[in-house]
């Protein structure tokens, strides 16, 4: 009864009252969205009414269906498209009292959410999902993997294309490199990606630690591991080919859709490709490579090495994260080198990930008592200073930039260094600017552009960053910018989906993965890609693949209505634009849910 009692003050004290909404203030048609993830009793709360009309009252009821608050809409906030010109914000603020609630103005009612006395089991439980994905891309199931040839980089047929032209060079090999994690939908296997993933999951365990991402990160390491070559300084960087040639004597992993056990079994002289998958490499044994790579990776390893209990395998990954790092290329860099072909994954940033390489060598140096701490210190403090003179200001956190993550960590190394931190937490606030600049445009509070490839990583990415700005400066100024963007990301949006499937009640149900396709099952915790640019889909979807079980069956597109802001969503499983899960995707989640 106290508790029934301070809630009423609450909403005495927010102005509202609890009370009927009438048929007078009906929305005229329209959408609900509310972060379906759920919020902490003190935490702000925000919810979108998307209307045809004009809204002005707003209730929520509890799970049995009584009214526990009412209230005024806010004001409408801008045209989302031609059917819904009005789009308004609800504060809930005042909604503290745990329990499950939903959001009503007339004819429509929002998706189911829970209020928790804090936001804090609510974002475990969802990460713990999120993990769950991890352990689902798992590669158990190429076992010729384990004496994989390796061939020269091939040339495509364009720098947009992934078919190659003529035959692949055979130039050494065999060697093992079984295991890792499928990069997306697909069976491809990529060092760039698997490096990225592994530095934010042993982030995580190191700010928070969970046995069940612990798991998950020694797996991925263990994988690129067996890509880096101690005896011959080889760093390896993908497994199996996309696409076929332009002779179309063989076939890539793209060409066609199956389970990964079919592979090792193929007997088609076309399938030799997907039956005995091609490694490629960074660079030829002992010689400079990609900075970006050298720097991300060395970072994985650098990260496990602050983390690892076990003091003896601690040390080990320091070593390779040493070996790795002194061979970046500094000098005449040229393009990078992500995968093939490089427009699979067009990075141009390289000065960060040196940065994280450097200060995480740092860190870990540190805890070992290693004397090579100072040096890599320097480094450190040296690549942050490049990358603030030539890269910053373009991007946020994601994977193609991780230098927020990087001036965190080099603000906890260089604490006594005081203008470096203030250049540091500087450019931190910076970046998140960049999103709070785009959010008061943005109806939905957005600070990711979601006509653009990659609006949910960059989302989650955000939510980090204002996570990471904090815990270095203590300043809470970005603390509400960051639980929108976990707003958006978890059905505050638009369409009003979460796109971490399995948390929730509206995710997507047809994603682009053949796994979870061709047997039905739920993929739970994978991040999808999310809305993506309307133009993209000028042409339809791409036509069903042979093997590809019709994703909805009816090929229906209920969000279609939703189509606004240059941006489109689509939930089938040809939509690769939008409804593909992916490593980096998850890993992000991971981190910003920690």
């Amino acid at each position: 009864m106290r508790s029934w009692r301070r809630f009423i003050a609450a909403v005495a004290a927010a102005g509202l009252v609890v009370g009927p909404v009438t048929a007078a203030d009906a929305a005229a048609g329209g959408a609900v969205r509310v972060n379906q993830l759920g919020y902490g009793a003190f935490d702000s709360k925000a919810a979108y009414v998307l209307s045809r009309g004009v809204a002005t009252r707003f209730a929520v009821v509890d799970r049995y269906g009584r009214r526990v608050l009412s209230g005024s809409v806010g004001k409408d906030v801008g045209e989302w498209n031609a059917t819904y010109p009005h789009v308004y914000q609800l504060d809930l603020s005042a909604l503290k009292v745990p329990g499950h609630y939903r959001v009503e103005v007339p004819g429509v009612a929002s998706a189911g959410f829970d209020v928790r006395a804090s936001s804090g089991p609510l974002r475990a439980s969802a990460k713990d999902k999120v993990v769950q994905f991890f352990t689902a891309q798992r590669d158990n199931a190429h076992r010729n993997d384990a004496k994989a040839l390796v061939y020269q980089i091939p040339e495509f047929v364009d720098p947009d294309s992934d078919q190659t032209v003529g035959e692949l060079k055979r130039i050494g090999g065999p060697v093992d490199v079984t295991g890792g994690w499928y990069d997306a939908g697909d069976y491809l296997k990529f060092t760039h990606i698997a490096a990225y993933s592994e530095s934010l999951l042993w982030a995580s365990v190191r700010d928070r630690p969970d046995a069940k991402v612990l798991a998950e990160a020694r797996h991925g390491l263990g994988w690129l591991d067996k890509m880096w070559d101690q005896r011959t300084r080889t760093l390896y960087i993908q497994v199996g080919v996309g696409a076929g040639n332009d002779t179309e004597t063989y076939i890539g992993d793209h060409d066609i859709w199956r389970l990964p056990g079919v592979d090792d079994h193929l007997t088609d002289p076309s399938e030799r490709f997907l039956r005995n998958r091609p490694v490629f490499r960074a660079a030829a044994p002992g010689k400079p490579i990609s900075p970006n790579l050298a720097g991300r990776t060395a970072a994985a390893f650098a990260l496990a090495a602050q983390v690892e209990p076990n003091r003896a395998d601690a040390r080990r990954h320091l070593e390779t994260a040493a070996q790795i790092f002194a061979q970046a290329k500094t000098t005449n860099v040229g393009q990078l080198v992500t995968s093939l072909p490089f427009a699979f994954y067009p990075e141009t940033a390289w000065r960060d990930d040196l940065e994280l390489g450097a200060t995480e060598l740092a860190l870990a140096a540190k805890r070992l008592g290693d004397p090579r701490a100072g040096a890599w210190l320097k480094q450190a403090a040296y690549w942050a200073s490049q990358y603030l003179a030539h890269e910053a200001g373009g991007d946020t956190l994601n994977l193609y930039d991780v230098s927020a993550l990087a001036h965190a960590d080099l603000i906890r190394a260089a604490r006594t260094d005081r203008p470096l931190v203030r250049e540091l937490a500087g450019d931190l606030r910076a970046q998140l600017e960049i999103g709070v600049s785009r959010s008061a445009a943005d109806p939905f509070r957005a600070g990711a552009q979601y006509a653009e490839f990659d609006a949910v990583p960059h989302t989650f990415g955000l939510a980090t960053t204002a996570r990471l700005y904090r815990k270095v400066t203590g300043d809470r100024r970005y603390d509400a910018f960051g639980q929108r963007q976990l707003d958006w990301a978890f059905g505050a949006n638009a369409w009003g989906v979460s796109f971490v499937i399995g948390v929730g009640q509206t995710f997507e149900r047809c994603p682009h993965h053949q796994i979870a396709n061709i047997t039905g099952r739920q993929l739970t915790g994978a991040v999808v890609n999310g809305p993506n640019s309307a133009d993209l889909f000028t042409d339809g979807l791409d036509d069903y693949l042979d093997g590809m079980t019709h994703c909805p069956a009816d090929a229906s597109d209920p969000y279609a209505q939703y189509t606004g802001h240059d941006s489109r969503y689509v939930d089938d499983v040809r939509s690769w634009q939008t409804a593909e899960p992916a490593d980096d995707f998850a890993a992000i989640a991971v981190y910003a849910l920690t």
